[in-house]
């Protein structure tokens, strides 16, 4: 387990009309930057494990509270959380740092996030890693009308749409409760609960599985959230919409040399159509669930380490 007095201490950082909470590794490797994304509900310190392993190989590490956590700035306005927006917070990241380009690192949310910047700012991508969530194309509908058809009125992703400050609420009312249940491995298949699965796990006494982290790593987590509430970071899903308009006109094809990394157990399945829209794609699945880099760390890493040794060497 880690302990979170070894995790970089935050800098304040003035970007894109925001502030954003920024934790930072390696600067004696000024000149090689790779940004970590994190995913939802989720924190820098997710990438803990990652961090040393990326400054010993010779990277700047910059591991963002993106917008909505932690004591990143937490606009009001919905639309604030659009891909324009957090893909400019990155953008004006790299400018703060006087970085033409990096690599950048997604999980989760954060994929999606690193998707979306590689898309509307191809130049500032040097190279594309993404755990957990494959490449979504835009299709012919808008991505919630789409997700209500197949999925229903309780998908959670819907849900956050349809019924805004509902699951918020019930996520603050049992914070520590609903990260308890959420962060868990080798979980057991099961039939899906009727209902939002979001709340049923806020609400449940009962958590499956395995404990992700320890007691001091959870803390961390459950802090951040306790503080910043989770309407901000609910925000980013109730942007799909919106998402899907703002790529209307962009060249769908992602040229970046790209590695993807699945858990065979997760419930994300891979994507049948990647190499499709991501022809530079190097894919490796590991066996876990969904949070890949906390779960098999040091798996991670190698496979991290020699994709991008082979990129540098290419």
């Amino acid at each position: 387990m880690f302990d979170p007095a070894n995790f970089p201490q935050p800098t304040l950082i003035p970007v894109n009309g925001t502030t954003i909470e920024v934790f930072e590794a390696g600067q004696h490797n000024a000149g090689n930057p790779i940004v970590l994304c994190h995913g939802w509900p989720e924190h820098a310190f997710s990438w803990r494990y990652q961090i040393p392993a990326l400054v010993k190989a010779g990277y700047h590490v910059i591991v963002p509270n993106q917008r909505g956590y932690g004591r990143s700035s937490s606009p009001s306005e919905v639309a604030s959380y659009d891909i324009a927006h957090l893909s400019g917070d990155l953008v004006a990241l790299l400018d703060h740092y006087g970085y033409q380009d990096a690599t950048f690192v997604g999980h989760d949310w954060g994929a999606m996030v690193v998707w979306g910047l590689t898309l509307l700012h191809p130049n500032r991508v040097r190279r594309v890693i993404n755990l957990s969530l494959p490449y979504q194309e835009r299709g012919e509908i808008p991505w919630i009308e789409f997700m209500e058809k197949i999925f229903g009125s309780d998908h959670y992703f819907v849900h956050f749409n349809r019924q805004p400050g509902v699951a918020d609420a019930v996520l603050e009312q049992n914070t520590q409760q609903f990260l308890t249940n959420l962060f868990r491995k080798n979980i057991p298949l099961s039939e899906p609960e009727p209902g939002m699965a979001m709340i049923n796990l806020a609400r449940s006494q009962h958590a499956t599985g395995e404990a992700l982290m320890s007691n001091e790593e959870l803390a961390v987590f459950t802090t951040a959230f306790q503080s910043s509430g989770f309407t901000a970071s609910i925000n980013w899903y109730r942007n799909l919409d919106r998402n899907w308009h703002l790529l209307a006109d962009v060249d769908p094809i992602i040229q970046q040399p790209t590695l993807m990394i699945y858990g065979l157990q997760d419930v994300i399945p891979p994507s049948p159509s990647l190499s499709k829209y991501v022809p530079n794609v190097k894919v490796a699945s590991l066996d876990c669930g969904h949070w890949i880099q906390q779960e098999l760390p040091e798996q991670v890493n190698q496979v991290i380490l020699n994709w991008l040794s082979q990129q540098a060497n290419g």
